[in-house]
C-alpha cells in the first residue's frame, strides 16, 4: 500500500555531511512517526533517529549532535542531516516510516529498500 524510497546516499571522506531524503507515496490519511536506521557490514540494524507527528525527536547516543532528523508532512518526506561523518557510520541507511491508511485503522510500518552511505578515513 505505501512505498518508500531513500536517497542521497554516497560515498564522502571522514568529516563530511550528506543529507538523506525518504519519500513515501501511496494512500496515507497520516504519519505518525519517521525513523532511520542503519546496518553496518556484518552487524544488527539499528535505529538512528526517529520524529514523531508532534515533531518529538531521539537519537542514538552515537550520532547526537551530529544527525538531525526532520520531516515534511505535506510532501510524506522524511530527511536526515549527517554531519561530521565517520568511518564508522557507514551502513546502508534504511527509512521507515509508522502511518495510518486511508480508511484502515491502526498504524502500519513500511520500510524503504536502503541507501548506501560509505565514508573512508
Amino acid at each position: 500500500q505505501v512505498q518508500l524510497v531513500e536517497s542521497g546516499g554516497g560515498l564522502v571522506q571522514a568529516g563530511g555531511s550528506l543529507r538523506l531524503s525518504c519519500a513515501a507515496s501511496g494512500s496515507i490519511s497520516s504519519i505518525n512517526v519517521m525513523a532511520w536506521y542503519r546496518q553496518a557490514p556484518g552487524k544488527q540494524r539499528e535505529v538512528v533517529a526517529t520524529i514523531t507527528s508532534g515533531g518529538s525527536t531521539n537519537y542514538a547516543g552515537s550520532v547526537k549532535a551530529r544527525f538531525t532528523i526532520s520531516g515534511d508532512n505535506a510532501k510524506n518526506t522524511a530527511y536526515l542531516q549527517m554531519n561530521s561523518l565517520k568511518p564508522e557510520d557507514t551502513a546502508v541507511y534504511y527509512c521507515n516510516f509508522g502511518v495510518t491508511l486511508r480508511g484502515v485503522v491502526g498504524v502500519a510500518y513500511y520500510w524503504g529498500k536502503g541507501t548506501l552511505v560509505t565514508v573512508s578515513s
